[in-house]
């Protein structure tokens, strides 16, 4: 550790503590080291502050992700400091402070590591630290766990106020490695990277551990009859059915700005023993209290007040109505708050759905938020548990609440923000992903910003190209045998599990025979049939069904053929189940126009590189009707346009692109011809 640099120390204890999540949620929490380097500018020693910058994490911090400050400038701010009224002016004072170029914005929690006198300082937002901070008698707690080595500090707003106020207890106390930070987290320090570490999980650990031994057996109550956890497939099955309600009701106001939540689900031990209590409604109407939270979660969740028995018809329809209840509770919190020159209320939708017996649902504007959003949630459950263990439960009123939530500042980092990309929290399933046109389809979607389900018939190919796309938050891959009814459903069940529901649709799954009429079986055409006649149908059916109750409109999108118009030799299954597809898009598109879903096709030609077909032996049959070498096929295609140009599945993906992209809103039942123009298949 001693060959290492101040700041590389600092990044490695950074990433040690936040890749626990016992020490500190996502992104939560900050970091700091003091040090000497050579000014460039006088060749003199210059004191500095490597401190985490706004918006990083923990857990993945690099050194471009430190802002580094000048101690002396920073440290003469306390002369120039205009009060907790004129707080904010603050942290635009840090850029004066900064050393050098490049790095980081500095956090409003800067001053807590450039005024207390320590080298290096740990300032965490763990769990049992936390419930320590938000039980009623946190201060008596705050002794009766560390005696005098840890020092409680009443609530206050971050910011430079709360970093004199630390740096004050920590001058009068010298004994103590730390304080509780009400209704917030913990701050450590050390005089080494070492020791401040140390002293942190000391913190955290004696925290956790005392609230072991000493909490009460049911922290949230006795069970409440009939709120206990569903069986697995049963828990799960409902809340794919609920997926879609529950995602429409989050995305309301986003909706009217022309966008949606990407959603995450978990049904977690966690979170059903939670629902299960009796103290549940009580408690989640309490809402969170640590900023890092709360900014994710909203002040509160919503919570179904049914049993775990209720019918999905039911719950659904109480679904709707708690919405209204709570987005007129929420403008009621805004409206009791706000000041004239608060920012404008950002949404009165939840972002955390509690259903008894089913789970949690949680949303954001992409996956990785909604999947944070939960991760805190269940932070809060377990503060929740922890206060309520020794004493009772008792965030930050919600003035402060709304103070932190709708804080200039805050309000300044969301307007920094890049502008999201066209399909920035739309949730596309594509099927026959795992190459060729779907794959490059799937790529493309997730490219402009979409979430993407890669749906194959081999799950191993999927996941492979999901994994080709991104992690997680950006595409999963799963299996779906798209004739058979079953695995559809599934499919689509996993997709709205996974992101919350279905936005985008892209009938790609196929295969191709290439057999004269004689010489085409009648499981030949069954096959071809049952595979994209049958099987778009049944992608179809099942996602219109999650676009309708999510009330967000929609788009599919069939890949068809120029076949589909155009009559040529030795085709009959193929073609005919193409012409089946075309009718489809016009008939659906007639259809669900009511619900705002957009139904069109992609006429594509002799797409030949990465083409399962292709590969399969359509190639090899096609190129003997031609009288041409198979390596050749895709040229010879392409010389038989107007355009004298190869059609490959990136050609494809674009058009599929633009068909359900923000400039084509208002185009439903119509099929693009991608060939490079064959005149024979010209749309009449």
């Amino acid at each position: 550790m001693t060959d290492l640099t101040v700041p590389q120390q600092l990044i490695a204890r950074s990433n040690r503590l936040g890749s626990d999540p016992k020490n500190t949620n996502y992104a939560g929490g900050n970091t700091s080291a003091k040090g000497t380097e050579t000014d460039p500018v006088t060749g003199q020693p210059v004191e500095l502050v490597w401190v985490k910058g706004s918006g990083g994490d923990l857990g993945t911090l690099k050194e471009s992700g430190l802002a580094v400050l000048r101690l002396d400038r920073m440290r003469a701010l306390v002369d120039v400091y205009p009060g907790i009224d004129r707080e904010d002016e603050m942290v635009a004072a840090f850029d004066y402070c900064l050393h050098g170029k490049g790095g980081a914005a500095p956090s409003i929690d800067t001053a807590m590591h450039g005024l207390v006198d320590a080298a290096h300082v740990d300032h965490l937002h763990p769990d049992s630290g936390i419930a320590i901070a938000t039980a009623a008698d946190g201060p008596s707690l705050t002794q009766q766990v560390f005696g005098d080595k840890v020092v409680w500090v009443p609530w206050r707003r971050p910011g430079f106020q709360l970093g004199l106020d630390i740096a004050e207890i920590k001058e009068k106390n010298p004994q103590a490695v730390g304080c509780i930070l009400g209704g917030h987290g913990i701050t450590a320090w050390g005089d080494t990277s070492e020791e401040a570490e140390t002293n942190s999980l000391w913190i955290i650990d004696t925290a956790a551990a005392y609230i072991a031994e000493h909490s009460k057996a049911e922290p949230f109550g006795a069970p409440l009859e009939g709120y206990g956890a569903l069986p697995e497939a049963e828990r799960r099955a409902k809340a794919a059915a609920l997926a879609g309600t529950i995602r429409g009701i989050a995305s309301k106001d986003a909706a009217a700005a022309g966008r949606s939540m990407v959603g995450h689900f978990t049904d977690s031990s966690v979170v059903l023993d939670f629902l299960a209590a009796a103290e549940h409604p009580r408690l989640a109407a309490l809402g969170t209290s640590c900023p890092d939270h709360f900014l994710r979660t909203k002040v509160k969740p919503l919570v179904l007040d049914l049993p775990a028995s209720a019918s999905v018809e039911d719950s659904i329809a109480r679904l709707k109505e708690l919405h209204e209840e709570y987005r007129a509770d929420y403008q009621g919190y805004y409206d009791r708050n706000a000041t004239p020159d608060s920012p404008a209320i950002r949404g009165a939708d939840p972002l955390i759905v509690l259903v008894p017996g089913v789970g949690m649902f949680s949303y954001g504007k992409d996956k990785q938020t909604a999947r944070v959003a939960g991760e805190f949630y269940v932070n809060a459950i377990n503060v929740m548990r922890g206060a309520e263990g020794l004493s009772t439960y008792a965030p930050i009123d919600e003035a402060e609440k709304f103070r932190i939530e709708y804080w200039a500042l805050e309000e300044a980092k969301l307007q920094r923000m890049p502008q999201p990309k066209p399909l920035a929290g739309r949730i596309a399933l594509v099927t026959g992903a795992a190459g060729g046109i779907g794959k490059a389809t799937a790529k493309k979607l997730a490219g402009e910003g979409a979430v993407v389900v890669v749906a194959d018939l081999s799950l191993e190919k999927a996941e492979a190209a999901a994994a080709e796309i991104g992690g997680a938050d950006v595409a999963i891959g799963v299996a779906a045998d798209v004739s058979d009814e079953a695995a559809v459903q599934a499919a689509v069940d996993a997709t709205v599990l996974a992101f919350g529901g279905v936005d985008l649709v892209v009938n790609n799954a196929g295969l191709s025979l290439s057999k004269a009429l004689l010489d085409t079986t009648g499981e030949d055409f069954d096959l071809q049939h049952r595979v994209m006649a049958k099987g778009s149908f049944l992608v179809a059916k099942a996602t219109a069904r999650v676009m309708i109750d999510q009330e967000l409109g929609g788009d599919i999108i069939y890949i068809s053929s120029k076949n589909s118009v155009f009559a040529g030799p030795n085709n009959i299954a193929y073609s005919a189940t193409k012409a089946n597809q075309a009718h489809q898009v016009r008939l659906l598109a007639a259809e669900l126009g009511a619900h705002g879903i957009k139904v069109n096709g992609v006429n594509p030609d002799g797409v030949v590189q990465g083409s399962g077909i292709f590969a399969s032996g359509w190639g090899a049959n096609r190129a003997a009707v031609y009288g041409v070498e198979e390596k050749d096929l895709g040229k010879f295609y392409a010389q038989r346009t107007i355009l004298k140009k190869e059609v490959l599945p990136e050609h494809i993906a674009n058009a599929v692109f633009v068909l359900c992209g923000p400039e084509m809103t208002h185009t439903t039942g119509l099929h693009v011809p991608v060939d490079a123009g064959v005149a024979a298949a010209f749309l009449r």
